[in-house]
């Protein structure tokens, strides 16, 4: 078991996980991000097949097994101020919405506090 702990452990490393850095022409870095699965499971038994169940030593049965997924989750995209993570699942129109949502909120409260300004405040145009 020990053994194959440490053959799992060396497949599934932190560059599995988050990958290698891509830099374009732009500056942008893009990083890809996965998730791991790991699995493992072992079993065993000691069985008396004789007809005289007299034997003193019985016979062992044993199994394992283990399995790893590697799924990619989404990218990050590191620009100069800003870092977003862009899925590779789900709606990717709610998602945008939610990264917008910061920046409406303040156009909103731009224009609540233009609107309640005296009008002698209020610039000419």
């Amino acid at each position: 078991m020990k053994t194959a702990m440490q053959s799992i452990k060396e497949m599934v490393d932190v560059n599995t996980v988050v990958g290698d850095a891509v830099e374009t022409n732009d500056g942008t870095v893009i990083i890809p991000v996965s998730q791991v699965v790991c699995g493992f499971a072992a079993g065993g038994g000691e069985y008396d097949f004789s007809s005289d169940g007299k034997s003193s030593e019985l016979p062992f049965a044993g199994g394992s097994g283990a399995g790893v997924s590697v799924k990619p989750v989404g990218f990050l995209v590191v620009r100069m101020n800003d870092v977003r993570l862009i899925s590779t699942q789900g709606n990717p129109l709610a998602e945008r919405m939610v990264d917008l949502a910061p920046q409406i909120m303040d156009k909103i409260e731009a224009a609540m506090q233009k609107r309640s300004r005296p009008q002698s405040e209020q610039p000419l145009v």
